[in-house]
């Protein structure tokens, strides 16, 4: 298997705030948190959008968002099934499969993590080859052809091939949601809550073959995700004009948090329009000095060279994140 990355400076995903507050102090309401790669600009649902919390979700809600969401990634609804967030439905989608694993050398700790739970496998040489696109931390891309060959050599070995397009909704012209088939060993799965900006909803989908995704069903139940995400997905993924709108904004605002990163020689290696990864030496005291400052940002364990920035995205997030960069190089 691959070694991966893990992620944080104590091999955490972002968006500890509790744990960043235990260590350097202040209460959460007061740090800026860009160490998640969430749309800072979040998806606002209207006024006339009702939820009854007394009632369990209903069925037929969920049918309509699983075909609102298939029509906007640009498959077939029987292709599509709702999940509580996509890191659920991947760990999920491990355990259906009972296969090895392989991945990026630089990737979500996630991958290896969902497959590490399985036991001991011996015999068949087939695997489940796991890629990010656009690839998380460093926004690198693969063409479809590439992936096409990908799959192509999975399923020749008896495997399969699952990409995660956690990032995919900023560059829809990447996603292979449309190779879905259930003649192929393809599996896709997509988040809501990074490119809406809602990852507290608890929302994600995985595409693929509908007898592979019956099974996914059984495991996860009848009522797989609640009220608010059945909601809030159906009307968010059926805006069509803040979609577009979104999709225009946020390369102008990576655009500028690259500019003011230039601006202290921290040049972006790597990035997609939800967040910029810099290598230097200074990585992990960078870390350390923006935190005391309560600025929260992405360090790597596995990779002390490297730090990523999700967008500021308040009015001054930006201004503040710049004062406590000069403040940090300043002081050595």
């Amino acid at each position: 298997m691959t070694r991966h990355a893990t992620t944080g400076p104590d091999n955490h995903h972002g968006g500890r705030l509790s744990d960043a507050c235990a260590r350097f102090g202040g209460e959460p309401g007061a740090w800026l948190d860009l160490s998640t790669g969430i749309n800072p600009d979040a998806w606002r649902p209207g006024a006339e959008l009702q939820l009854d919390w007394r009632a369990l979700p209903d069925p037929a809600a969920l049918a309509d968002l699983e075909r609102t969401a298939a029509a906007y990634f640009g498959t077939n609804a029987s292709l599509c099934a709702a999940v509580p967030g996509s890191e659920a439905g991947l760990r999920a989608i491990a355990h259906l499969l009972g296969l090895p694993s392989r991945h990026a050398a630089l990737t979500y700790s996630t991958h290896a993590q969902a497959f590490a739970a399985l036991p001991a496998f011996a015999g068949s040489p087939a695997s489940v080859l796991v890629l990010a696109n656009p690839n998380n931390p460093d926004g690198a891309v693969l063409a479809r052809d590439t992936l096409l060959a990908h799959l192509d050599e999975q399923e020749r070995g008896g495997g399969w091939l699952l990409v995660d397009e956690a990032f995919v909704d900023c560059r829809p012209e990447l996603s292979v949601a449309d190779l879905v088939a259930e003649h192929r060993h393809l599996i896709v799965t997509r988040s809501f809550g990074k490119f809406f900006g809602l990852a507290g909803v608890r929302l994600g989908f995985v595409l693929a073959p509908s007898a592979l995704l019956a099974r996914l069903r059984n495991l996860m139940g009848e009522w797989p995700v609640g009220a608010a995400a059945l909601a809030f997905g159906r009307e968010a993924y059926a805006d069509r004009a803040w979609t577009e709108r979104t999709r225009a904004r946020l390369p102008i605002a990576a655009a500028r948090l690259d500019a003011a990163l230039q601006d202290y020689g921290l040049t972006a290696t790597g990035h997609c329009p939800l967040f910029s990864l810099i290598e230097t030496p200074q990585a992990r005291r960078l870390f350390e000095a923006l935190a005391k400052r309560q600025i929260l940002t992405r360090a790597f364990a596995d990779h002390p060279h490297l730090l990523r920035l999700g967008l500021p995205g308040r009015e001054g997030a930006l201004a503040r994140l710049d004062g406590a960069l000069a403040a940090a190089l300043r002081d050595g």
